[in-house]
Order: structure tokens, then sequence, then C-alpha cells
């Protein structure tokens, strides 16, 4: 095997590449229509190649495509995604931009560990938008409701040996992640919640009216002030780490307030009762936090087996009771929700990405992206079980390929 040293990693070839000599490089995909403005490959275009453009051996586009099919249809490794590409038939190679040829699980991973992951990201959150079917805005209060929260790929390592921290904001509405930032290093989330905000306000346009829910870690005087300065809403939980706005909440006469809103679940052998009480600030100086219109107690009482357990949430919102009652703060409370039970979970548990050790460059955060766009294209298609819908992606191949380089908005 005779290789150039000038070469980039990925041009390599080995014999798992394929028994057949190489000609010329592989043509990238055909240009496609104005129908298929919404195909994988014209957004795949934005994503900078990392590469020398000496010795390109595959297009980049056409790696990244296998990458977010193979994701899709549930793979959950670099090796895992190049078995995918290899199962396929010499028709779906042609129609992913190869020839008689796919790259091997060495090729994929040198090439996706050099991706730029926030790219990456930018690129599928704005792909996943464009074939989203828009939100009916139903009723004079709706609002877009975006869940950010952070989540430990506790499979990851860095160089350092820190484990890779990243935090999301989600689209409630669509299930999809609008951005995705990491955490530097000997930090935390809150100094990344701006930067996060930022990315969401560039792909949305602007952050008026719309509310960012997040826990107790983000009640920050800095995050309301951002997103009142943006035209934004802030409804967060207040616990003890702001020990005098979460005494001022405490102290408030509820008692004496009435019951704005009551909810009843039942499930998995539990029941549970959520009770919400909001009152308007009117004191002097409201409650210490910027902005803050209303103070909201939200009491869940939990029945599982015969024992019955209540627990009692303190939040501020930064809406008037004119434009948020409490049956909407209930509802956008079990937003923030969201974002851990309809995202991190699935990963966790569908995508297997805390048992995926990725260690190397950028690979734990692009598989994290590659792993939002899986759950996010599912949920945007009106799956309810991302493990079934990555299930019937892989058994029809064929279709999730179509689907993905056209502008039908299904996969089946």
């Amino acid at each position: 095997m005779i290789t150039r040293r000038t070469a980039p990693a990925d041009a390599i070839i080995t014999h798992r590449d394929s028994a057949a000599a190489p000609t010329t490089d592989t043509p990238p995909p055909a240009a496609v229509t104005d129908r298929e403005h919404r195909s994988l490959f014209v957004a795949l275009r934005a994503v900078p190649d990392p590469r020398d453009p000496r010795g390109r051996r595959y297009p980049l586009v056409s790696v990244l495509a296998i990458a977010v099919c193979a994701v899709l249809a549930g793979a959950c490794t670099f090796a895992a995604i190049a078995d995918w590409a290899r199962d396929l038939d010499r028709a779906s190679w042609a129609r992913l931009g190869f020839t008689d040829r796919v790259p091997a699980a060495t090729t994929v991973w040198r090439l996706l560990i050099r991706v730029d992951a926030q790219a990456l990201s930018t690129v599928m959150a704005s792909w996943l938008l464009a074939r989203t079917t828009a939100v009916t805005r139903s009723g004079r209060r709706w609002r877009l409701v975006i869940a950010v929260d952070g989540k430990v790929v506790r499979g990851a390592r860095l160089a350092d040996g820190r484990q890779v921290h990243l935090l999301s904001a989600y689209d409630t509405s669509t299930g999809v992640v609008l951005a995705q930032v990491p955490i530097a290093a000997k930090s935390n989330e809150i100094p990344a919640f701006t930067p996060l905000l930022r990315l969401v306000a560039a792909r949305l346009g602007s952050l008026t009216d719309v509310l960012v829910v997040a826990d107790a870690l983000h009640a920050q005087a800095g995050h309301a002030e951002y997103l009142a300065a943006a035209g934004g809403h802030l409804m967060v939980t207040v616990k003890a780490n702001q020990p005098t706005v979460f005494a001022q909440l405490k102290a408030v006469p509820w008692a004496q307030v009435p019951v704005g809103a009551r909810t009843r679940d039942t499930g998995h052998g539990r029941t549970e009762t959520r009770t919400v009480k909001a009152v308007t600030v009117t004191t002097p100086g409201g409650l210490g936090f910027p902005h803050a219109q209303q103070a909201v107690r939200i009491t869940r009482t939990r029945t599982v087996k015969g024992r019955t357990s209540r627990e009692t949430a303190y939040l501020t919102v930064s809406l008037p009771a004119g434009q948020a009652q409490p049956a909407d703060l209930g509802t956008w409370a079990r937003a923030e929700w969201h974002i851990e039970n309809r995202l991190h979970h699935v990963r966790d548990v569908t995508l297997r990405e805390d048992a995926h050790q990725a260690r190397t460059g950028n690979g734990p955060a692009v598989f994290a992206t590659l792993r939002n766009t899986a759950v996010g294209y599912h949920r945007s298609n009106g799956e309810p079980n991302i493990a079934r819908a990555t299930r019937r992606a892989n058994r029809r191949s064929t279709d999730l390929i179509d689907a993905v380089t056209s502008c039908n908005p299904t996969t089946q």
C-alpha cells in the first residue's frame, strides 16, 4: 500500500475501504432542484471541510449524510455508522454520492472528530426547522417556550480527563434542539447561558416574546437582564442558591392566595396532582429579582402504591398576569422537564450516549449533535416513541434516504 505523507489522514486507503483501486475522485452529489430545497445535501454544504484539499477521497457532504442517516436509524457509534453504510446497496450508495465504495469506520471516525461541532449543530438545527411544519398558534396567550438545560456525556472524556458537558436550548413545541454549546473547563452552565441564547436568537431571528424556562441554577440576575433587553422572558425555579429571593417567595401569604389551576394525571402506577398559585408582585422593589412580575408556587402531590409525597416549588416569571395565567404557568413549568424527559433521557437510553466512549477531538460534541438531530427529526415527524422510529428507519433505509434528500418532511 502506497500513501503520500502529505495526504490527510482520511485520504489513506486500506483494504477495508474497498478492494478496487481508486480511479478518480468521487463526484459530489448531484445538484438538487428548487423543490428539494430542504434536502440534507443542501444543508450540509454549509459545514466547512477540515481536511487538506489534497487527497480527499470522499465528499464531506456524503460522509456527513451517511452519519446523519445512520444515527436516524439508530447507530450509536462511529463503527455502527460505517456498518450501516456498508449494508446499503449500490443504488443507495449512489444516492448518497458514492460510487464503488464507502468509507471505512476509521475514515468516518477521522473525519467526524475534526468537523466543527458548532457549525454542524447550527446547520442541523436550521435543516430541521426548515422541514418542520409550523406550529399552530392557538389562543391569544400562545408563546414559544425554549427549555435550557445541561447534560454531561458520561462516557466521553477530553484530553485533560474531563467529562464532556453540553448546554442545550430545546424548542418544546417541535422537539428541535436550536443550539448547543460546550461548557468551558473549570466552569459551569451559568457563563454559557448568554452565548447559547445568542445562537438561539440568530436561529429564530430574535428572542422577542420568547419564554425561556430553566432550573434553579439559572436563577441569575444577568440572565434576566439579557432576556429583557432582547425582548424575551424568563421563567425560572428559585431555590436556596438565591437565599434572599427564595425567602421572599416563601414568605408570601400563600394560604390567602386562591388556587389558580389544578391538574391531575395518572399513569405508570402513580397519581399526581399539581396545584398552581400565582400572585402579582406589587411590593416596592418587587422580589429583588430583575423584571420579576409574578411569584408562583406549584405544589405536586404524588401517590405511588398507596404512599403519598408532596413537593413545593417556587418560581418567578417576567410576564404579567394578563399574559400568563396560572394554567399557562403550570404548562410552562412542565415544559422545563421536556428537555430532560424527551431529549436527554432518549439520548441516554435509546441512543446509548452515556455508554459511548468518544474521547478524541470534537467527536463527543459531534455525536451529541447527531443524536439531537435524530430525536428532533423523529419528533417533528410526530413520532412519540423514538426507539420504534429508529427501528423503522433502519428497516426502511431506502425510504429514509429518499426522505432526507427531498422536500418531503416525513420519513416513511
